[in-house]
């Protein structure tokens, strides 16, 4: 028997190849260049106006760039209409149709495409049962719950098999419980049909549970792109570090540097911690260290100081503990059935540290409540 070469998988990918767009003197996004791999599940992560959804319209074909160039498959997008591309987007209002049943509404890319009555059924009730929803094709919109709705809409994106879903923060209207219901699915069916999903929002948590990587933008510029995981604990900039989690932030000058540690020397005493982003500095270089919540500890430990207890939150397995120590006020994360409780009253004095790989000394810059 002859032999069969094997099927390729289509390429998903999409290439930003130095994108800038700007709006007569306004700058929207600046030099964007980063490569979105096939079948993978990418988000930009940023507050509002940071340009993330001017590059997703420049993604989908709605704008063009300024300088640079979109490919999509390894195929240049320029003068290519969204109609032309294979790409699907789902707006942030979802933009379902009222009047139509269910199964019309995941059918009509399709009615517009020419396919005959009977084949789009068939998509629509496939469709359904894909999202955990058959048997619903009848009902009218009106008649679902948010989630529901989501679905439907992700559903509707897919008939036409797109290789790129662009979300544009679809989740933003629901609930806070029914916005993590569908973090789930929506993982789940990226995952089930290999497309590749790009995903536009301001929630870090979005992004940090769904995606496989994740670019945190600010000021139309890209200030890091990496695994969840590294975004969180090897943050690049002083911008990432506070805008993606709970962060405390210590100004203070450079004393000494050895490799990839230095010493920093504050109003609340000479603290070692890492280097982050692999820069070198020079003994009285300004810089911010950066220590999460959860990674500083009550009681003995490295890099130790005193702070004063100004209040305690509850929030069920967590105990939000507040304090102040010199002009700085800080955050501590506990979880109860721990050493929660035994931080003492308000007013207290307590010894508190943390320990030198757990805490970030990046270059002095714009942080997020500054944004």
């Amino acid at each position: 028997m002859p032999e069969t070469s094997p099927v390729s998988s289509p390429d998903r990918s999409v290439l930003l190849d130095h994108v800038s767009i700007r709006f007569g003197n306004f700058t929207a996004v600046d030099n964007a260049n980063l490569k979105i791999n096939s079948g993978e599940f990418f988000s930009f992560l940023g507050p509002s106006g940071c340009g993330k959804t001017t590059l997703l319209r420049c993604i989908s074909g709605f704008s063009e760039p300024t300088e640079g160039r979109v490919l999509i498959g390894a195929k240049d997008m320029k003068g290519v209409g969204p109609n032309k591309r294979p790409t699907a987007l789902i707006f942030q209002h979802l933009a379902l149709f009222p009047l139509m049943s269910v199964a019309d509404n995941i059918a009509f890319p399709l009615e517009v495409r020419g396919v005959g009555k009977k084949m789009r059924r068939k998509r629509a009730e496939d469709l359904l049962d894909m999202i955990a929803l058959p048997g619903i094709g009848d009902k009218k919109v009106s008649e679902l719950s948010g989630g529901q709705k989501q679905r439907v809409a992700i559903a509707r994106a897919l008939a036409v098999e797109p290789d790129i879903l662009l979300l544009d923060e679809p989740l933003s209207a629901l609930d806070l419980k029914l916005r993590q219901h569908m973090r789930t699915e929506l993982r789940a069916i990226q995952q089930q049909v290999g497309v590749t999903f790009i995903y536009i929002t301001h929630d870090q948590g979005e992004a940090l549970t769904m995606s496989d990587r994740v670019a945190v933008m600010s000021k139309g510029v890209i200030e890091q792109v990496g695994a969840p995981d590294q975004i969180y604990n090897r943050p690049r900039s002083s911008f990432v570090a506070s805008f993606v989690g709970e962060n405390n932030a210590l100004k203070g000058i450079v004393k000494v540097q050895s490799e990839d540690m230095a010493a920093l020397e504050t109003p609340m005493g000479t603290f070692e911690a890492r280097v982050g982003g692999g820069r070198k500095y020079k003994p009285g270089d300004e810089a911010l260290l950066f220590v999460r919540p959860e990674q500083l500890v009550p009681g003995k430990a490295e890099n130790a100081f005193q702070a004063t207890l100004s209040r305690q939150e509850f929030e069920g397995a967590t105990n939000h503990v507040f304090a102040r120590a010199g002009d700085t006020d800080l955050r501590i994360s506990m979880v109860n059935g721990g050493l929660a409780g035994s931080v003492g009253s308000t007013g207290d004095t307590m010894s508190l540290g943390f320990a030198p790989m757990n805490a970030t000394i990046l270059p002095v810059g714009q942080i997020a409540s500054e944004a």
